[in-house]
């Protein structure tokens, strides 16, 4: 077997992974005053931000290109792979994943597996290292299909926001339940449920005992299982809020918490000063 993974620019990757001749990333641009954008490429994350706020419109973003998928399958196939895993932000946040199914049967020498992800960011990247890691040590196709699936099952994320407008334009709150609780500080933890969708998930009074939930929903989580997880957190253009709630896990003896930023697709729909903590299992 000789595995390709395709998979989008919201997937947190090392640089020495994304540079890999087995990895394809599909670029997701992000629509500016009406310019289009690809961060990376013609943007930079801090140049997003600036560009964000200074817009009287929040940021749109799109799709992948299904021709950029098609024209990577086309590689692929070419380069003398025999079988891809495409792992792409979730079905629950984009369309792109319900239309690219019928591409599974177009490549006759190819064995083509696209699953939901559920997800995006840092526990998407890690689904793609933990395949390739796999492929290396000669795991069969099937078998790294089925550890996927149970990471992509136990992998949890839950997200806590500091502006209550960018949910509500993305058709996520109402503008009354907004209103009511900017006044009443309340900052809303939310998560990826079972459907790779996010929702509310607590409704919390304040941005102190919101961080202090996320402590306890952490300790749920780990205790529940019998896995080893990686914890994660991911920060909106709020570093010193995301370590600040890294030192109050390791505080609580949690170890090897890694911390990385969102990028501007997942920042343009959780605005500046989101942060995120989760777990993924450990393959």
């Amino acid at each position: 077997m000789k595995l390709a993974i395709i998979t989008d620019n919201t997937a947190v990757l090392p640089q020495e992974v994304a540079d890999r001749e087995d990895i394809f990333v599909l670029d997701i641009p992000v629509t500016i005053e009406e310019k289009s954008y690809v961060e990376g490429k013609n943007l930079t994350i801090s140049d997003f931000y600036a560009k964000m706020a200074a817009s009287k419109d929040l940021p749109k973003t799109s799709q992948p290109s299904l021709a950029d998928l098609e024209e990577a399958l086309s590689q692929i196939e070419s380069a003398g792979f025999t079988h891809v895993i495409g792992l792409f932000l979730s079905s629950g946040i984009s369309g792109f994943w319900q239309n690219i199914q019928f591409l599974t049967d177009d490549y006759d020498k190819l064995t083509i597996a696209f699953p939901d992800s559920r997800i995006t960011s840092y526990p998407l990247g890690r689904m793609v290292t933990n395949c390739l890691r796999l492929a290396e040590d000669g795991v069969a196709f099937e078998t790294i299909l089925e550890k996927l699936a149970y990471q992509i099952d136990k992998t949890q994320a839950y997200i806590m926001v500091d502006d209550l407008n960018h949910l509500v334009k993305g058709g996520r709150l109402s503008n009354g339940a907004a209103i009511l609780g900017n006044l009443l500080s309340i900052k809303p933890i939310l998560y990826f449920n079972d459907e790779g969708k996010i929702l509310v998930y607590e409704k919390v009074r304040t941005e102190k005992k919101a961080m202090k939930r996320m402590l306890a929903i952490l300790e749920e989580t780990t205790s529940a299982g019998a896995c080893d997880y990686d914890i994660f957190i991911i920060e909106g253009h709020a570093a010193d809020k995301a370590e600040r709630l890294r030192d109050t896990m390791t505080d609580e003896g949690y170890q090897g918490i890694d911390l990385v930023s969102f990028g501007s697709v997942i920042a343009t729909h959780l605005g500046e000063g989101a942060i995120c903590f989760g777990v993924t299992p450990k393959i």
